[in-house]
């Protein structure tokens, strides 16, 4: 169909570049009014966590399996609580030694990536896909997804919500019930709605 009147080439819906392929570039892509392709691979990673979540109290050991096979790469040593969600596997990376507590939600398809030696509080929300502000070009159904990364050894505290683009450095704490909206530096402590550097973890 092209670009609709009043709007930018970087909504040019593009015939020859399926919505997932978008997706991963980065780019402005729909779900909702696309074709099947976005809501198959959502369905099948939710599939693959109610497995996961189910299985978990009978068998930890099958469940860690299980995940190893849902995300795009997995490091050893991974220890999570159930339940977890997210919409696509593939899109997710963990290093090692990476502990994650009860109730993760990993939300749209931009590239999660989650450092060696993480620790993740409960009912923690990493949020990687931004609607348009466009109110017209919103109603057509146009998103992006952006990456959320965050380095090694960071600790991120209970029920803390990290925002689409969001990279939180090395070694950096997030403190409970934050809203992280822009990048946290490395070896700080951070916290707030939005959140704000505290002081330094410098060791002194």
């Amino acid at each position: 169909m092209g670009v609709h009147a009043g709007m930018d080439a970087a909504f040019d819906e593009d015939p020859d570049r399926s919505e997932f392929d978008k997706l991963v570039a980065g780019d402005w892509f729909r779900y909702r009014h696309a074709g099947p392709e976005l809501a198959e691979r959502t369905a099948a990673t939710q599939a693959a966590c109610r497995a996961i979540n189910e299985i978990y109290p009978k068998s930890p050991r099958r469940a860690n399996e299980l995940m190893h096979d849902l995300l795009d790469a997995c490091g050893h040593n991974l220890d999570f609580r159930p339940p977890i969600y997210m919409d696509y596997g593939e899109r997710v990376r963990i290093g090692d030694n990476v502990f994650i507590n009860t109730g993760l939600l990993i939300l749209g398809g931009g590239l999660v990536t989650i450092g060696s030696d993480c620790l993740i509080g409960p009912d923690v929300r990493l949020y990687t896909p931004n609607h348009a502000m466009d109110p017209h070009v919103r109603r057509e159904g146009w998103e992006r997804a952006l990456p959320i990364t965050l380095g090694s050894n960071v600790w991120i505290g209970g029920s803390v919500v990290v925002c689409p683009g969001v990279t939180i450095g090395d070694n950096a704490v997030v403190g409970a019930g934050s809203v992280v909206t822009k990048d946290i530096p490395p070896g700080v402590l951070a916290a707030g709605n939005p959140a704000r550097v505290i002081r330094s973890l410098a060791e002194h």
